[in-house]
Parts: C-alpha cells; sequence; structure tokens
C-alpha cells in the first residue's frame, strides 16, 4: 500500500515535517503545553483534566530532545502520519495527479496547521481518529479476528487521548447499527475495554475527579446567544478559514453512498449537533470541534476530484489561508509581526528568568495558576507549585504529590490579587504579580470537608455537623485552622465567604490524626438569604491562606 504512493507525496510530506520541527524548535511553549509537560514528570494512568497520552507523547520526545522540541517532537512525527494515513483512506484513481491540491487542502485547515506542533490532547485524537477510520473501512469489508484486535486497541488509544474520542466511536456505531450483531465488533470492545482498564482503575482510585469536573465542575457562566451559540458558528467557520462555503458545501453534496462515507458523514453532523446543542449550555471551545477535520479532509477531497470547479476554489483559497497561516506561525515566533497582540508564546523565558534571578534556588508558589506554576518550572528548572484557593478551581496541583515538595520550606509566593510585595513584574501578554518571601510555608490543601446528610435534607437554618478527612501521614494541630462557608451562585462562583466557628465533637480533640476523620460542629448560625446563591461548599485555611477547596459544592434547599 505506501509503496503505490508517488515520491512527490513524501516530498510534500518531508517538507511539512521539516517546517513543524523549525517551528517547535523556535517557538516557546504555550501554557498548556507546559501543564501537559508538567503531567509527564510523573507518569499515571490519568491526570485531573484528560487522560494520559500526552503525557506519554511528551514523556517520549523528552528522551530524544531537550526544551521545546523535547515536548513536541511526537506531535511533529504524528501530524505527517496522521497526513498520511488520511491519504491511505482515499479510493480514488485520479488522486495520485491532485497531491498538490490534498497538501494544500489539509493545510489550509488551520487547527490542524496548529496542532502539526503544538503538543495538546487534541493532536493524538486526530491521529487516532484516522487510524480508528482506517481500521474500520477494511473492518466493515472484511471482519477478522486481527481486525477486531487491532480496532480494539486503536479505540483504547483514542479514549486514552480524550474524552471527546467517545464521540467518534459513538457516531461511527449509529452510522451502522448491524454492529451490534457482529461478534467481532463485540471482541474489539471488549479488547477496548481490557486495554482502557487501568484507566477505569485509576478514576476509580481518584473518586472519578476528571468525570466529575468535566460534567458538572467545569467553569461556566450566565448563557449568552452571542457568546456561546453565535461563537459556535464562528468556530465552524474559523476551523476551514476562507474555503469554508465550499468545505461545507462539500459536506452537503456529499451522499451516504457506501457505509463508510456513511460513517463520515455521521461523524461529522453529530458532531456538529452534539456540540451545537451544548452551545445553550456552555461556551463551545474551538478545538473541541477539530474532530471533524478529519471526515471532512475525506469528504471534501473526494468532492474535488469529482468537482473541477469546486477544486480551483478550494485550492487557491486553500493557498490564501496558507499564506495567512504561515505570517501568524511567523508571528508566534517574532511578535512584532502581530502588532500589538501577545500570544501565550511571547516572553515566557522573559518572566520567568526576572522570578528566577529574585527566587534563586527557593521554590516559588503561585497563587490559582496552574498555568505559570509548570511554565515556570520548565524554562527555570526549579520547583515550583500552584496553591488553589475556592475563587479559583482544582486541577492537577490538587491531586498529586507536589505540595510535599513546598511544605515546610522557605517559598516566594507569587499572587496576582494582592496588590502589596516585596517583588514584582509584569508579563509581556498582561497582568502584574506580587510576591513575598514566606518562611516554614505550611499548607494542607486536601484536607477534605464532608457532610453526611442527604442533599435534599440540608437547611441552613438548621445546625450542621460535618466531618474532616485528613489525608496525610502526620497530625494537622486544629489551632492552625480557621472553617469557613463560601455561597456559590448556580455557576458556581463565590458570591460570598463568611467565617464559622466550629468545635470538635469531641472537645478534648486538638489535632486531626493521619489518614483519620474528625468530625465538627458548626456553631455559628448560617444564613443562606445570600443574593443568587444556589450552593455552598465549607472551606478551610490553613496558616491564614486564603480559604481552599476543601468540601464539594453543595446545592442549597429551595
Amino acid at each position: 500500500m505506501l509503496k503505490e504512493i508517488p515520491k512527490q507525496f513524501y516530498y510534500f510530506l518531508a517538507v511539512l515535517l521539516a517546517l513543524n520541527l523549525v517551528q517547535s524548535f523556535f517557538t516557546e511553549l504555550i501554557y498548556d503545553e507546559a501543564y501537559y509537560w508538567y503531567y509527564s514528570q510523573e507518569m499515571a494512568w490519568g491526570y485531573f483534566d484528560h487522560p494520559p497520552m500526552v503525557a506519554l507523547l511528551i514523556k517520549i520526545s523528552s528522551l530524544f530532545f531537550n526544551g521545546e522540541l523535547g515536548v513536541r517532537f511526537m506531535s511533529c512525527i504524528l501530524a505527517v502520519a496522521n497526513v498520511l494515513v488520511l491519504w491511505l483512506l482515499i479510493d480514488h484513481p485520479k488522486k495520485n495527479s491532485f497531491i498538490p491540491q490534498f497538501f494544500v487542502l489539509v493545510f489550509s485547515m488551520t487547527l490542524l496547521n496548529a496542532y502539526g506542533f503544538l503538543t495538546l490532547p487534541d493532536t493524538p485524537l486526530l491521529f487516532f481518529t484516522s487510524c480508528f477510520l482506517l481500521v474500520y473501512k477494511n473492518f466493515i469489508e472484511k471482519p477478522s479476528l486481527y481486525l477486531s484486535v487491532v480496532l480494539g486497541v486503536v479505540m483504547a488509544c483514542l479514549m486514552y487521548s480524550k474524552y471527546h474520542a467517545v464521540l467518534v466511536i459513538l457516531f461511527v456505531l449509529l452510522s451502522n447499527l448491524k454492529l451490534v450483531r457482529s461478534k467481532y465488533a463485540w471482541f474489539a470492545v471488549i479488547i477496548a475495554l481490557v486495554c482502557y482498564a487501568p484507566h477505569f482503575y485509576w478514576l476509580y482510585e481518584h473518586d472519578f475527579v476528571s468525570i466529575n469536573y468535566h460534567i458538572s465542575e467545569r467553569p461556566n457562566g450566565a448563557y449568552s446567544f452571542e457568546k456561546y451559540t453565535v461563537g459556535f458558528f464562528v468556530n465552524l467557520v474559523a476551523i476551514f478559514g476562507l474555503t469554508f462555503p465550499f468545505i461545507y458545501q462539500a459536506l452537503y453534496k456529499t451522499k451516504a453512498n457506501s457505509l463508510f462515507n456513511k460513517a463520515l458523514l455521521f461523524l461529522t453532523y453529530g458532531v456538529i449537533l452534539f456540540f451545537f446543542i451544548s452551545s445553550f449550555n456552555r461556551r463551545v471551545q474551538t478545538q473541541w470541534v477539530i474532530i471533524i477535520c478529519i471526515p471532512m479532509t475525506l469528504i471534501v477531497f473526494q468532492y474535488m476530484l469529482n468537482n473541477t470547479n469546486s477544486a480551483k476554489w478550494i485550492y487557491r483559497l486553500g493557498l490564501a489561508n496558507i499564506v495567512i497561516i504561515l505570517y501568524l506561525r511567523l508571528g508566534l515566533v517574532h511578535q512584532p509581526l502581530l502588532f500589538n497582540i501577545f500570544y501565550e508564546t511571547h516572553g515566557n523565558k522573559e518572566w520567568v528568568k526576572k522570578v528566577a534571578q529574585e527566587a534563586g534556588d527557593t521554590p516559588v508558589v503561585f497563587e490559582n495558576s496552574y498555568r505559570n506554576a509548570p511554565m515556570y518550572q520548565f524554562y527555570s528548572g526549579h520547583t515550583s507549585f500552584s496553591l488553589n484557593n475556592v475563587q479559583y478551581r482544582k486541577n492537577q496541583y490538587s491531586i498529586d504529590n507536589s505540595e510535599e515538595a513546598v511544605r515546610n520550606k522557605n517559598i516566594l509566593y507569587l499572587t496576582k490579587y494582592s496588590k502589596e510585595g516585596s517583588f514584582e513584574f509584569t508579563k509581556m501578554t498582561g497582568g502584574k504579580y506580587y510576591g513575598n518571601y514566606i518562611p516554614n510555608f505550611k499548607s494542607y490543601r486536601k484536607l477534605e470537608c464532608i457532610l453526611d446528610m442527604d442533599k435534599e435534607a440540608i437547611h441552613l437554618e438548621e445546625p450542621l455537623e460535618f466531618k474532616v478527612y485528613n489525608p496525610y501521614s502526620f497530625k494537622i494541630p486544629i489551632n492552625e485552622l480557621k472553617f469557613g462557608i463560601a455561597y456559590l451562585d448556580r455557576y458556581k462562583k463565590v458570591k460570598q465567604l463568611k467565617s464559622l466557628t466550629v468545635e470538635t465533637a469531641n472537645k478534648e480533640t486538638k489535632e486531626l490524626l493521619p489518614r483519620d476523620t474528625t468530625y465538627f460542629k458548626i456553631k455559628t448560625p448560617l444564613n443562606s438569604e445570600i443574593k443568587e446563591a444556589a450552593y455552598f461548599r465549607l472551606v478551610i485555611s490553613e496558616n491564614n491562606l486564603y480559604f481552599g477547596l476543601n468540601g464539594k459544592p453543595i446545592p442549597l434547599a429551595q
């Protein structure tokens, strides 16, 4: 199959690989990449926000290179491999005469372009979506035990990449419901579940923290038709740029004349419909719909081969897209090309250098920033930590052991919320930060406040009892703790914080014992008549730090 590919195709592929490698080397990391690099420093079967595939890619990359290329090398490899798999998926006698048009089509898609070198969960998601379609195509033509195993492994790789992968599997299944009667299809599902079992176990061990975050705890806001639903349609245009009218024309005119074409259409329309409905509840990020680029590449290129006029327009507008994209890619490296626009790839080394010169080997604790902490650690090589409080959200720093690296140490504490500090700096992308040195820093962010009550029965006018679980291996003096209650609106944003007076059920208890539970009673009268309050959560301040994220949001009785 590979031998039949013309040399011209490999020349284009080599140019694409070289371009992405050069871009990777000269472009500073974006914040999400730094966060996923932080994942890779301690390999696991899962992480707070995502499954582990992105961390694995970075870990492999780091075996070959240091610096930015040590984060992005495997993304560059997967990007060209993805293009190759897409080419293998196309069955058309004329395709070898349209290699330049194929590369223009692929390279003109904005996010496919970006994920050619950036290392994000969508990078392996795109590659394994293509692989899944290639295996599925062969599977429906001639199912076998061998293809069942391969299909199962690929489905597991999809799910290890990003949870959105379930949409790929679901909509392809809906396009061919006869699969439910296929023993080979069921065997593929079993193989996928067996391969995915380690991540299921990781989720179980961590109280399904990832699922809970994405379903119910992810930050949201009040619905806005312009920002949410109109913004969703803007995203559908943005991922294809100037070619979008002809791209969607090809989609509209393509018929389900085979099981494979039907799968492509179901996948494309299914993802669009799913996120269109989601747009009435939350803002749909552009990369969430990137999955459609894979089936759309196949649909549109097949359409181009059969429609000369549309092919000419897609080629011309695609070239215009590419010129714009290449200019923007240069701007990621050299900021003045973007005029007054500062992106995440600008100035990170500069601000990290300023902080490192001030801090030296002293660990740096960033308040509420899972973005700054790993970026600092990547470029400085020094210890950092994100201390998350009730005004923010949980992240990987909330569940791993990174807190141990700064506890009982002298640290530099950086925040953008205070206006006072012995040290300050301003980032190129905006935001002024203030720093203070804290000796013998002690945080206990993993303390859990638990209410053993039916949620429906909670009335804040009545006395409440709760318990605190200490997951640490050491005792914690209760006199180092202060308790509070946070009132949240329907979008789980803090509306008001109130200190609480509490006492232990056993008044002689002075410490939280390691890996044990201590019972408390709330003595302060509680008032639930806070405007817009829909939830509350119990919170703890240790050693005068700002209240943490210790209790789960609990609905207020209406």
